[in-house]
């Protein structure tokens, strides 16, 4: 008796030892993966950052690009310089002003020094000559620098004594004709515009964003910042200035990586990294450790708790199984053992499919319901939906077999399902997805019936892909499918996808077979019609109640003969709403670049009908003018002229911005990503495409409209319709 009492405490003990070297390398290893994705995160972060900025720096480059003709054509005339200014800070609000600063003697009847200035002032342009013997422009190190390299510059912060503003600015050397440089044409713009583009998301709560010259100077923090939040951002910046302070290359080696401790004590991490091309500025973001891993610290606890838990439970298995027969304690073990594994899959295979309804209670065109009852504690069914840029991304599948088997093909297929759709939207080539990686290595021949469906909320368009599945039906009339084979039969097997219009207030009624081969104890199946009849007398729409009809009605038939099959079922109800708006405005311009001014001005227009504030005006017309400029660059072929149409609508709480053509199809959120490795010079206006519209908007669809799908009546050969929503209130 006293073995076995050492024996169990020994066994105790290990397993002690045991489990906290788990938790420990479990802790370790799960801190090392959260390191490396608060890593890219960071990284990801600062890459848009980066792009945002350097797109605002871009525009205000490229406006003084597009009016330097103005200037030159109008040198022989002192005065025109305020003209050309006007049409700058007009064109361009986001500018603070704007200056020409004429080599010496330039305009002998202006003096030895001529420096027109232009800026905003209480939402007027003023003027003014501030060149003068005791301000001599021509000693300012910038302008030396310029007139030196004759190379455009941006300048470091500086406080303006005339707007009492910290600005940077952008100067620019001016030619005549004959290639003489005659003067400086130089823009202001604000720290606080720059500070905008970094208050818009972070990575955690309390991490931030900062934007330093190459010699460390701040330029624009967190706008919003406290006194305690500026005092901790001065230490860091003191830290990161500081070439005795090791530092480290983050794994891609894209930014560099300095550990901190703010003067509270709280550790964490400061990415940073060096804008490419001028100017070389610095930008950086702060995460700390106590949000990074919060969730890990509270798991750590939670599994320590556990484990101690554990280890309660095991002296007490251990202290009866000493009282009984050995062999008899094995059994009720390795029983105790399959039963708890299967419980974890069960709970595992249910985690794994929606299970809150209504899933989407703050959107009014759509409704879902569905259920999965395995005849095992396992089951190879599978349905899963998101909504993903405004279309509704679904499917259903059966795996053949039953149990444990088709459970870990039906998690496999769910997990393609998702990581497939996570950047396609074309049924067909999602299937293909699908069906070459779980065709690769099938030496069991599983295969899977699947439908898969993309349903375009906005307008009804409904394609699919059906790989051998039981058809769906719209409403009581079954949809027409192309018998595709199942997936995971060949490899290279090409799938052929369909299209259909969806009416409002329509339901969509998906299943698998466990519902039609359902069978009564006299071994008869529910069978197809007795679905089409409980469809047909659905006199209420709601996917919930049409699914528990359905039930009912299968229960009724089978009564108590046991199930053998999984029984899964997915309704989908369609119900679009049309809202009052209390704005439309429209817009029509042809494809041409320098329509662009005009989008401005209407969007200008829009922005303050609606007294939307500043900050988030200027996203919004930066995002609304990124996608026009999109369609000029691709929409229509070379020297083809054609219309866009830019119409605004508000509701009283979205405002939506639909965006139409009559070029080719063209749908801008496939297109690359742009390579902001260039300089602005290199690469092409709207470059940044969906990347900065996606940061802006909340939601953003392109639909392809064919012909005769015109709902106004008038038949066209092919429009092309994005649609960008964002919610003000």
């Amino acid at each position: 008796m006293k073995l076995k009492t050492n024996t169990s405490l020994l066994t105790i003990i290990a397993a002690a030892i045991l489990l906290q070297g788990i938790l420990a390398v479990q802790y370790y290893y799960t801190r090392s993966l959260l390191a490396d994705e608060l890593e890219k995160r960071a990284e990801s972060e600062i890459t848009t950052k980066v792009i945002l900025v350097r797109n605002a720096l871009d525009l205000s480059e490229n406006s003084l690009m597009g009016h330097v003709w103005d200037l030159k054509r109008n040198l022989l005339h002192p005065d025109s310089s305020y003209t050309v200014m006007d049409w700058v800070l007009k064109s361009h609000p986001h500018l603070t002003g704007c200056w020409v600063a004429y080599t010496p003697d330039y305009f002998p009847e202006k003096g030895r020094l001529f420096e027109p200035f232009a800026w905003w002032d209480n939402g007027e342009i003023k003027h003014a000559e501030i060149a003068a013997e005791g301000r001599d422009y021509t000693q300012n190190p910038y302008y030396k620098k310029v007139h030196a390299t004759n190379t455009p510059m941006w300048t470091d912060v500086y406080r303006d004594a005339i707007s009492g503003m910290n600005l940077v600015t952008y100067i620019l050397p001016i030619h005549d004709n004959k290639g003489k440089q005659v003067a400086m044409f130089g823009l202001d713009v604000s720290t606080e515009h720059l500070g905008d583009t970094l208050n818009y998301r972070h990575i955690y709560p309390s991490s931030y964003n900062f934007l330093l010259t190459e010699k460390g100077q701040l330029i624009a923090g967190p706008r919003d910042t406290v006194e305690e939040k500026k005092l901790e951002m001065e230490h860091i910046i003191q830290m990161l200035n500081d070439s005795t302070v090791k530092r480290s290359p983050s794994s891609s080696g894209r930014t560099k990586v300095l550990p901190i401790k703010d003067p509270d004590g709280d550790e964490g991490l400061v990415y940073y990294t060096f804008f490419k091309g001028q100017p070389k500025w610095q930008i950086a973001v702060v995460c700390y450790d106590k949000e990074v891993y919060a969730k890990l610290t509270k798991m750590r606890r939670m599994m320590g708790f556990l484990m101690m838990l554990a280890l309660l439970v095991l002296g007490l298995i251990i202290s009866r199984f000493a009282k009984n027969d050995r062999k008899l304690q094995k059994a009720k073990i390795e029983q105790e053992r399959i039963g708890s594994e299967l419980r974890i899959a069960t709970n595992i295979q249910h985690e794994m499919l929606p299970k809150t309804f209504p899933p989407y209670p703050e959107r009014d065109d759509i409704d879902i319901y569905g259920m999965l009852i395995p005849a095992r504690a396992v089951g190879g069914d599978l349905y899963d939906f998101f909504i993903r840029d405004e279309k509704l991304f679904f499917c259903i599948g059966d795996v053949s077999g039953k149990g444990v088997p088709s459970a870990l093909v039906m998690a496999v297929i769910h997990s393609l399902f998702r990581m497939a759709t996570s950047h396609e939207d074309h049924p067909a080539r999602i299937m293909q997805t699908i069906n070459e990686t779980a065709s690769q290595g099938n030496s069991s021949n599983m295969f899977v019936t699947l439908f898969i469906g993309v349903l375009d909320l906005p307008t009804g368009c409904l394609r699919y892909c059906d790989a051998g599945h039981d058809a769906p039906f719209i409403n009581d009339n079954a949809l027409e499918v192309i018998p595709n084979l199942p997936v995971g039969v060949f490899e290279d097997y090409k799938y052929a996808f369909q299209e259909t219009q969806i009416a409002p207030d329509s339901t969509l009624f998906l299943y698998t077979d466990g519902l039609t081969e359902a069978k009564n104890s006299q071994h008869k199946q529910f069978g197809l019609e007795r679905v089409k009849e409980v469809l047909r007398h659905n006199n209420n729409p709601s996917p919930k109640e049409m699914l528990e009809k359905m039930t009912m009605a299968v229960h009724t038939f089978v009564k108590d003969a046991e199930q053998s099959d999984d029984l899964t079922m997915m309704a989908i109800h369609y119900t679009p709403q049309q809202h009052e708006c209390t704005l439309s405005e429209t817009l029509v311009i042809k494809n041409n670049i320098k329509e662009v001014s005009k989008l401005s001005d209407f969007l200008k227009s829009v922005m303050e009908k609606l007294d939307i504030e500043k900050s988030l005006a200027r996203q919004l017309r930066l995002a609304v003018e990124e996608a026009v400029v999109n369609v000029i660059d691709y929409a229509y072929p070379v020297g083809k002229e054609g219309e866009i149409e830019v119409r605004m609508m508000y509701d009283g709480k979205t405002l939506k911005t639909v965006i139409t053509d009559t070029g080719v199809a063209f749908n801008p959120t496939t297109k690359e990503k742009a390579d902001t490795s260039l300089s602005a010079e290199d690469r092409q206006i709207g470059g940044l495409g969906i990347l900065l519209v996606r940061e802006i908007m909340d939601t953003i669809n392109y639909e392809r409209v064919r012909v005769g799908d015109d709902k106004s009546g008038i038949r066209v050969e092919g429009r092309n319709i994005l649609t960008l929503t964002k919610k003000i209130k």
